[in-house]
């Protein structure tokens, strides 16, 4: 899929963008950006995975610098061992939101810790069937009792 640069979209959430860096002039891939309606500012979304560790400080700082450069109004990075200490404090300093999903998540399934709420999603589904039997019963000729037509004669068992 070829990568959106900034104004091909108008969506709220736009996935794999090129940005602009404003300072540097250098352009940045991000895996999305996030933008308020009618668009007067707007995210960068980034999300991370490094085999059970969190996201250290060095990979915050270099969002970080991605937000000055762009000019956006902060960054959501989405990964399943949130920050490290030191990155957690750039973070808070630089409007950098933290979002824990599972490794394992998928659109419909998964867990995520958000502003210190915790969402779960779960796709359920349901089956049912109905199995019919019949079967054909008589009624006792002395006490009016219901009793299988396989038994013979036309005295329930009570009434023999």
């Amino acid at each position: 899929m070829p990568k959106q640069s900034d104004n091909e979209r108008n969506d709220p959430v736009q996935p794999e963008w090129l940005i602009e860096g404003h300072r540097s002039g250098t352009k940045y891939e991000i895996d999305a950006k996030g933008t308020t309606e009618g668009g007067e500012a707007f995210l960068i979304v980034e999300c991370k995975r490094y085999g059970g560790r969190r996201v250290d400080q060095g990979k915050v700082s270099d969002l970080a610098y991605r937000i000055l450069d762009t000019r956006a109004d902060g960054a959501i990075l989405v990964s399943p061992m949130g920050f490290q200490a030191g990155a957690k404090k750039i973070a808070d300093a630089e409007n950098i939101i933290s979002v824990q999903l599972n490794q394992d998540a998928t659109p419909t399934d998964f867990v995520m810790q958000f502003f210190y709420k915790i969402r779960v999603g779960i796709k359920m589904s349901a089956k049912s069937s109905v199995v019919a039997k019949s079967s054909a019963m008589r009624a006792c000729a002395k006490c009016g009792k219901t009793y299988p037509s396989e038994e013979h004669g036309s005295l329930c068992g009570d009434c023999r």
